[in-house]
């Protein structure tokens, strides 16, 4: 009995779900930031080596420029053409703050998604890891 439901890979980054069989959750629920140690659909160990999530650091911050760059032309638009620095320091440090807990999560998702070379999605592989799982318990 195999499951041919494929999860799209939209939804899979969305909802923050694990790359190799995008049923697993990699964060827990709410607001907490605390990853998952191991998918719990595919059995993926997420830090696949020390040091993994070093690279989501450099994803962090181009999410974090872009971020800034958007929020300083929108400052701009909606202030008038505001040359006060003030207004635009406090703005961006502001959503900034507000949005590190974002950039946290979506930077490693966005990691293990499209930039690790050696982890691509496989359909199937949650059905196989349930039946390795079954056949040990028996």
């Amino acid at each position: 009995m195999e499951n041919k439901e494929e999860v799209g890979q939209w939804y899979a980054l969305v909802h923050a779900k694990c790359a190799r069989c995008r049923k697993g959750r990699m964060f827990e629920p709410g607001f907490r930031q605390k990853m998952f140690i191991r998918c719990e659909y595919c059995d993926l160990f997420y830090e696949r080596h020390p040091g993994y999530f070093y690279v989501a650091m450099y994803v962090s911050y181009a999410m974090n420029v872009a971020e800034v760059i958007a929020i300083g032309i929108a400052t701009f638009v909606f202030s008038g053409g505001s040359e006060n620095i003030w207004l635009y320091l406090a703005v961006i440090s502001a959503f900034t703050v507000l949005l590190a807990p974002f950039n946290f999560r979506y930077s490693r998702v966005l990691h293990m998604h499209f930039l690790d070379p050696g982890l691509k999605y496989q359909p199937n592989i949650a059905e196989q890891a349930h039946r390795i799982k079954k056949s040990e318990t028996v």
